[in-house]
């Protein structure tokens, strides 16, 4: 990886990188790397790109990876944000999801970030799964109000094709998911952090003020990136590029100083087919003007005209030229979106 950076001085298609106001360590389980090597990564990120001081950098941590002798050399080394896969804070829950860490260890990892000094940090939860009631899920949401944690990812649990659970799942080893369940859970979610004061501000993420992911953030707004590693993807508003995954062809690229990746350039129907996908998803919503000046007067009203049947059934709102998501309409997030794409016409 250390080797890719310094062959990636540009994005693709020649676009120079300019500054990097995030870094994010993620995409696996990046906690298990020693100080040193994540230091190292750092070090060169710092050398061959323009980072900015004030940076927002996270490192994805699960809870049995953190104690107080890590946190403070993170700290030492640059890492101001963490992201913990925390998932649960009931203990049947985490063993249903065959998690390392128990959860007294889910409690605790967050109170020692507090302790080493951290502000800035995410929470991940989990919900829909079997072993998690209503009232759980209660306890669970409740937990983080109490914690104070400034943000949180809420993600519903899919069964991934070919996977472990997948297959205990089909031997009824173990019990399926219920999407109505998952559904009910959602929309108390939201009404729970949102009276407790957390920005709804994409689908998946709550915030204080203050706290929103800019690293995510800026997938939703679409703005250019660089990713590092196996399966890592890049974009800058013109081409999309993503690494090889397998790991043992990715090394022996690198050790002949090639990057090994393929690409696509976007065609403005992708473009604009992307743009809707991501900007329903936030809390600013879809803006029209925006498409109309991208994208021309007659695709946006062709946007507009296609949403009307969701607004009358209370499925989005439009106002002050925003398309923007009711609650009942983000469980129809992409659904919604695939609705408003606009063909690809091949010639």
């Amino acid at each position: 990886m250390i080797n890719e950076m310094k062959l990636t001085k540009v994005l693709p298609k020649g676009e120079d990188l300019g500054g990097a106001d995030t870094i994010y360590f993620g995409g696996g389980t990046p906690s298990i790397l020693t100080v040193n090597e994540i230091k190292k990564l750092l070090d060169t990120a710092h050398q061959h790109f323009q980072v900015a001081e004030d940076a927002e950098i996270t490192l994805e941590a699960n809870p049995d990876d953190i104690n107080e002798i890590k946190l403070a050399e993170w700290k030492s080394i640059g890492i101001n944000r963490f992201s913990i896969g925390v998932q649960s804070f009931k203990q049947e829950d985490l063993d249903w999801m065959n998690r390392a860490h128990n959860a007294e260890q889910a409690l605790r990892c967050i109170q020692l970030v507090k302790d080493a000094g951290f502000q800035n940090y995410s929470v991940d939860l989990i919900y829909g799964t079997p072993t998690l009631s209503d009232d759980d899920w209660k306890k669970n949401v409740q937990t983080i109000i109490d914690l104070n944690v400034p943000h949180v990812s809420c993600y519903a649990l899919t069964v991934e094709p070919n996977t472990a659970l997948q297959k205990m799942i089909k031997l009824k080893k173990k019990e399926d998911v219920d999407p109505e369940k998952q559904a009910a859970q959602f929309l108390l979610l939201t009404s729970w952090l949102q009276d407790a004061g957390y920005e709804h501000y994409e689908i998946s993420n709550f915030a204080k003020p203050g706290y929103r992911s800019k690293h995510n953030s800026s997938y939703w707004q679409r703005k250019s990136y660089i990713g590092i590693g196996p399966s890592a993807h890049s974009f800058d508003g013109n081409f999309r590029r993503w690494n090889v995954s397998n790991n043992a062809l990715y090394i022996q690229s690198l050790q002949k100083n090639k990057i090994p990746y393929e690409e696509e350039k976007l065609s403005e129907v992708q473009k604009l087919n992307e743009y809707i996908m991501t900007s329903l998803r936030t809390l600013e919503g879809l803006d029209l003007s925006f498409v109309k000046e991208k994208f021309g007067e007659e695709k946006c009203c062709k946007v507009q005209a296609a949403s009307r049947k969701y607004e009358i059934n209370s499925k989005l709102k439009i106002e002050d030229e925003k398309i923007i998501l009711t609650k009942e309409g983000k469980l129809f997030a992409d659904g919604i979106a695939a609705d408003l794409f606009f063909l690809e016409i091949k010639v």
